[in-house]
């Protein structure tokens, strides 16, 4: 996929990108690339792959998710800042706390945030478990967003106690979606959360199915989740 494919197949879908959105797109691969050199960030590091892989990938969840006003959104275990780094330059009203557990790939971002002259971006060097007891941050979003981070059980123990009740966990899966669906069904209602939509399509170019699952946070979550660091991944809720 090239830049210009990128931005008329966004256009197709009514997200209509500016020159300067362009830009810091492009600056984003450029600062990909080369800090990928220094330390693991991607394995995806040829620009029409990032461009598909990461960066359409990352905004396809606004086909199905109104991002165009004010949220505050936190995203978990984002890596080099996906999806909601590529969400944050489509629809920059937004604010968004990412939320990893390595120190490097913070420095990474605050430093891609700087360069991008990203406005309203928080990064936390923290782990999932821990961060959503932290009183400043459980229940304390309107959306929640995770891509490949774990499967659906543990996923959901991970980001719904970080979700206000009455806000959204945006869950983006390959095309075993529907499986971690069924085995992760107990976690997302023990968890507070409930189904509201699935939704699944087909990466341009490649042809590979994805999957983007909306949870909606009905109640809130008991106090006891998210469990122990390495608990949710030893016993998920099932």
């Amino acid at each position: 996929m090239n830049t210009d494919q990128f931005k008329a197949l966004l256009a197709e879908k009514g997200i209509e990108l500016s020159q300067k959105q362009l830009e810091q797109y492009e600056t984003y691969y450029k600062m990909l690339v080369e800090w990928n050199e220094k330390m693991n960030l991607t394995a995806i590091t040829e620009k029409p792959e990032v461009y598909l892989k990461h960066f359409y990938d990352s905004v396809s969840a606004a086909f199905y998710f109104d991002f165009n006003k004010p949220l505050n959104l936190c995203d978990v275990g984002a890596g080099a800042g996906f999806p909601s780094i590529p969400i944050k330059i489509a629809f920059p009203e937004i604010k968004v706390t990412i939320v990893d557990s390595l120190n490097k790939r913070i420095t990474f971002l605050e430093q891609l945030s700087k360069e991008l002259g990203l406005e309203g971006t928080t990064f936390i060097h923290d782990r999932a478990e821990t961060f959503g007891q932290n009183p400043a941050h459980r229940e304390k979003y309107e959306v929640v967003m995770a891509r490949a981070v774990a499967r659906m059980s543990v996923l959901s123990e991970l980001c719904l106690p970080l979700v206000k009740v009455g806000g959204t966990f945006i869950a983006m899966k390959g095309n075993q979606a529907g499986e971690e669906l069924q085995v992760g069904e107990k976690a997302i209602g023990v968890l507070g959360g409930k189904l509201e939509s699935a939704h699944s399509f087909t990466l341009p170019v490649e042809e590979s199915e994805r999957n983007i699952l909306i949870i909606n946070k009905q109640k809130p979550t008991p106090k006891k989740y998210p469990r122990k660091p390495g608990t949710p991944n030893k016993t998920p809720i099932e």
